[in-house]
C-alpha cells in the first residue's frame, strides 16, 4: 500500500476504528490518492473500469448525404451527420459494411441481428445465439448489481434489442419512473455514503438462493443429458445472481463521478411523435449514464427507435418507415428529404447519448473515455431493405485501447467484423465469431490503438 498505510487506509479506501468495543468503518470518497499518478488507474495499479454499450436506431440512412467522401482522420462532416460536431473527435463512422442473409431475410430484423449475434435468423423475430453485449456481460458484468442494462425511448417494451439465446429476450425498460427507481429506488447503495448497512432484502434473496443453488446440484446428477444442459444453463444464470447478492452486500468502491439523480416524478406523455421520443431517449440516457458511473453494470443497451421505425414528424402524416416506402426521391436533392429528417433526429440523439458518457468526470478524464459504445441500425437504405454498405459508429476509448476521430470505409466487407472488433478490445478470448457468410476473424484494426 505504500503511502496510504501511514493513513491508516486499505484497499478498500475505509478508515477504520473502534467505537464502544465495536469496529467501525467510514467510506472515503475517490481521492487522488487513490490513483496513480496520471489518474488513469488505481494506486495498487488495477486499471479503471472499462465499460460496454450498444445504441440502435433504425431505418437506416441516406448514402448521399450520410457517408463522408473522405476517410481516416480529416473527414469532412455530411449533412446527415452534422449533429455529431460536437462529439466528432469521440466517435467513429464506420461505412460500407455488409450483413448477409445466408438464405433467408426478414425486414427491418435480419441485418441488425446479424452484426448483434454473428448470425442472420433463420425464423422472424428469433436469433439463432446470445447477442454480443450478453456475451461481453458474462465476462465483465458478473461483479456488479446487474450484469446488463437494456432500455429504450419508444416507450414499447417489444423492442427488443438484446437475447440472453434464442428463446430469451433481454426486457427493455420503457418508462423513465420505474427506471430511475430500479436503479436509484430503495435497493441502491450510495457508493460515497459515509457508512454502509446490507440490504435486509438482498440478505433474505441470498438465503432463499442458497437451498436452491444446493438442490440444483443434487438434480443435476440424476437427469439425463439433455436436461442437465437446461440445467447447467439454468444454473449459470443462479450462479451469476449469487454473485451479484454478493456485491449488493459488501461495500461498494466510493465513485467520485457517481451522483444520484433526483427523483423522476412524470411520466412523459406517451405517443411516437419524434419530440415526445426525443424527450424519453434524454431522460433513459442520463439516467443509464448515472447507473454505469456508479457502477451498477458494466454493460448497457439502449435503443432510439424500433427497426421499422414508427416515430411521426409534426405537420407530415406519414410515419418515419411508410415515409421510406412511399416518399419520392426529390429529383433535385437525389435523396427523400423526409426519410432524412428522421435520421438527422436519429443522429442527434446518437450525439447526446456519446455527449452524456463525455461530460462525465472519472479519474483524470472522462467516463467515456472507459467505454466502448457500438452503434448500428438494420439496413443500409431503407427504401428497399438493403444490408449491402449499412452504417454503424463506435465512440469511446475503451481505456485506450480505441482510437476515435476517424471515417472507416469496410468497403463491402462482413458487419460482424466490427462486432468481432469490439469484443476482442472487451477481452473476449476468441479466434472467429459467426456463422456461414457472417463468419468471420477480421478485425477493424484502423481503430486498434
Amino acid at each position: 500500500m505504500g503511502d496510504l498505510d501511514m493513513y491508516g487506509l486499505d484497499r478498500r479506501r475505509v478508515l477504520r476504528g473502534v467505537l464502544n468495543g465495536s469496529a467501525v468503518t467510514v467510506a472515503l470518497p475517490l481521492l487522488n490518492c487513490f490513483l496513480n499518478g496520471t489518474g488513469d488507474a488505481l494506486a495498487s495499479g488495477e486499471p479503471m473500469p472499462v465499460r460496454f454499450g450498444t445504441w440502435f436506431w433504425g431505418c437506416g440512412m441516406s448514402k448521399k448525404i450520410f457517408v463522408p467522401k473522405q476517410t481516416g482522420r480529416g473527414y469532412e462532416l455530411t449533412e446527415e451527420l452534422e449533429a455529431l460536431k460536437a462529439v466528432k473527435d469521440h466517435v467513429n463512422v464506420h461505412t460500407g459494411l455488409t450483413a448477409y442473409r445466408d438464405g433467408n431475410f426478414f425486414c427491418h430484423y435480419t441485418g441488425w441481428v446479424a452484426l448483434r449475434t454473428g448470425s442472420a435468423p433463420v425464423v422472424g423475430s428469433q436469433p439463432l445465439a446470445e447477442s454480443l453485449d450478453v456475451t461481453i456481460a458474462n465476462k465483465i458484468g458478473r461483479t456488479t448489481r446487474f450484469k446488463s442494462l437494456t432500455a429504450t425511448a419508444t416507450g414499447d417494451v417489444r423492442n427488443v434489442i438484446s437475447y440472453e439465446n434464442a428463446t430469451t429476450p433481454n426486457t427493455p425498460e420503457f418508462s423513465p419512473i420505474n427506471f430511475y427507481t430500479r436503479l436509484f429506488g430503495p435497493d441502491f447503495q450510495d457508493p460515497n455514503a459515509p457508512t454502509f448497512t446490507p440490504n435486509p432484502r438482498v440478505m433474505v434473496r441470498k438465503s432463499a438462493l442458497s437451498p436452491v443453488m444446493e438442490r440444483i446440484k443434487v438434480l443435476n446428477g440424476k437427469v439425463g443429458a439433455e436436461d442437465k444442459a437446461r440445467l447447467d444453463q439454468y444454473f449459470t444464470g443462479l450462479r451469476h445472481l449469487e454473485q451479484q447478492f454478493d456485491h449488493q452486500l459488501t461495500k461498494p468502491e466510493p465513485r467520485a463521478a457517481c451522483v444520484a439523480p433526483k427523483a423522476q416524478k412524470d411520466e412523459p406523455v406517451p405517443g411516437t411523435d419524434s419530440v415526445l421520443v426525443n424527450t424519453r431517449h434524454k431522460l433513459m440516457t442520463d439516467l443509464m449514464v448515472m447507473a454505469v458511473a456508479c457502477d451498477q453494470t458494466r454493460v448497457f443497451n439502449m435503443s432510439m427507435s424500433k427497426s421499422d421505425s414508427n416515430q411521426t414528424k409534426q405537420g407530415y402524416e406519414k410515419p418515419h418507415h411508410t415515409c421510406t416506402h412511399e416518399e419520392p426521391v426529390d429529383e433535385k436533392l437525389g435523396y427523400q428529404p423526409n426519410a432524412s429528417w428522421f435520421t438527422k433526429r436519429s443522429i442527434e440523439n446518437w450525439a447526446y447519448f456519446v455527449e452524456a458518457f463525455a461530460k462525465v468526470k472519472e479519474g483524470g478524464g472522462t467516463l467515456l473515455d472507459n467505454v466502448l459504445i457500438m452503434a448500428n441500425t438494420d439496413v443500409s437504405y431503407a427504401r428497399i431493405h438493403s444490408l449491402d454498405e449499412m452504417p454503424a459508429f463506435t465512440a469511446g476509448r475503451a481505456g485506450g485501447k480505441v482510437k476515435t476521430g476517424m471515417h472507416i470505409d469496410g468497403k463491402g466487407g462482413q458487419g460482424t467484423a466490427l462486432s468481432y472488433t469490439v469484443m476482442k478490445v472487451m477481452g473476449l478470448d476468441i479466434n472467429s465469431w459467426g456463422t456461414k457468410s457472417n463468419q468471420t476473424s477480421k478485425e477493424v484494426g484502423e481503430i486498434l490503438a
